[in-house]
C-alpha cells in the first residue's frame, strides 16, 4: 500500500499512546481516520484534538473483546466512508507480572479476550468487506517482542497473548497472498526504547467480570516508575522511544509492505537463532 491520501484508516486503541500516534501519522498523509477505543472520554477528546487540523476524524466507542461491537465498527466505517484501506488492530491490555502459577483465570480471560480475540474480531469483521471492495488494503496487527520474539518469564499471560498475535498474523498473511495481490498484513513490534503508553495502567479499564481474584504481589503505585527505578538500580538507563517517530516508522513499513515492522529488526536474527538452537537441543530458550 503506497498511496494514503484520501484513503480510510481504522485504529483500535486510538484514543491514546501508539494508537493516537498512528492516527496522527495517517492524518499527516491525508487519510480519513476512524478512532476506536473503549474509553469514551479519552476517545472524544482525542477526536476533537486531531480534527482541529481540519482532518476527517470520527470516533466509535468499541470494546474489541466483543465481536458484536467490532462488527458494528466495521458497519459504521463502510456505511460512512464506503471503504477501509488500513486496519490497525492496535488495542491491547496488560496484567500484573507474576509467576505463571500465580496468574489467575481472569488474567487469562481478560488478556486473551482483548489481545488475541480482539485482533481476530477485527480480521473477521473487516477483511471480508475489504476483499469484497476490490481495493488495495493493509492490516497492521500490533504485537510485542515480549512473546512475539522472545517471552519474559514473569509476564507469561501477556507474552502468550502477543505470541498468538504474531502467529495469527503469519497465517493471515499467507492466506492473503493466496487470495491475491489486493491486501497484505504486517506484524508491528513497537520498539526503539521504552514506550510510555497506557499499557502500564490498563487495569483502569479492567471489566468487573474479569476482576483479579487475588491481589498481585507488588501491586499498587506507579508501575512504570517502579519498573524504571528497578532498572536504574540494576545500572540500566532505558532510552525512551518517541511515539510519533515510531508511528512514522510504522507508516513507512506499511508503504514498503514489510511483513515485520520493527526498529532494529535486524538484531532479532541472532536472538532467534539462539532460541532455535536451544529448542533443537531440547533446552528451554529462556535462561
Amino acid at each position: 500500500m503506497k498511496l494514503f491520501s484520501g484513503r480510510v484508516a481504522v485504529v483500535t486503541g486510538g484514543a491514546s499512546g501508539i494508537g493516537r500516534a498512528l492516527a496522527s501519522a495517517f492524518i499527516g498523509e491525508g487519510m480519513k481516520v476512524v478512532l476506536a477505543d473503549v474509553e469514551e472520554e479519552a476517545l472524544e477528546a482525542t477526536t476533537v484534538e486531531l480534527s482541529a487540523t481540519g482532518a476527517s476524524v470520527s470516533a466509535f466507542q468499541t470494546d474489541i473483546s466483543d465481536p458484536v461491537a467490532v462488527e458494528a465498527l466495521a458497519e459504521y466505517t463502510f456505511d460512512t466512508y464506503g471503504a477501509c484501506h488500513l486496519l490497525c488492530n492496535n488495542a491491547g491490555v496488560g496484567c500484573p507480572n507474576a509467576e505463571p502459577w500465580e496468574t489467575t483465570p481472569n488474567d487469562w480471560g481478560w488478556l486473551l479476550s482483548v489481545n488475541v480475540a480482539g485482533v481476530a474480531h477485527g480480521i473477521q469483521s473487516f477483511v471480508p468487506r475489504m476483499l469484497e471492495s476490490k481495493q488495495e488494503g493493509h492490516i497492521l496487527n500490533t504485537s510485542s517482542g515480549n512473546g512475539g520474539i522472545s517471552p519474559l518469564a514473569d509476564a507469561s499471560v501477556y507474552a502468550a497473548s502477543k505470541a498468538a498475535v504474531s502467529t495469527l498474523t503469519e497465517c493471515l498473511q499467507s492466506r492473503l497472498i493466496a487470495a491475491g495481490p489486493q491486501i497484505r498484513s504486517s506484524i508491528f513490534y513497537p520498539s526503539g526504547g521504552l514506550l510510555k503508553t497506557g499499557i502500564w495502567t490498563t487495569e483502569r479499564n479492567r471489566p468487573v467480570r474479569f476482576a483479579r481474584e487475588k491481589e498481585a504481589a507488588g501491586s499498587g503505585g506507579d508501575i512504570l516508575e517502579t519498573f524504571l527505578e528497578t532498572m536504574r538500580k540494576a545500572g540500566v538507563e532505558l532510552p525512551v522511544q518517541d511515539l510519533d517517530e515510531l508511528a512514522q516508522f510504522a507508516l513507512e513499513g506499511v508503504r514498503r509492505q514489510d511483513f515485520v515492522i520493527m526498529i532494529g529488526r535486524e538484531q532479532m536474527e541472532a536472538q532467534l537463532i539462539d532460541r532455535a538452537k536451544k529448542l533443537a537441543n531440547g533446552s528451554c530458550p529462556i535462561d
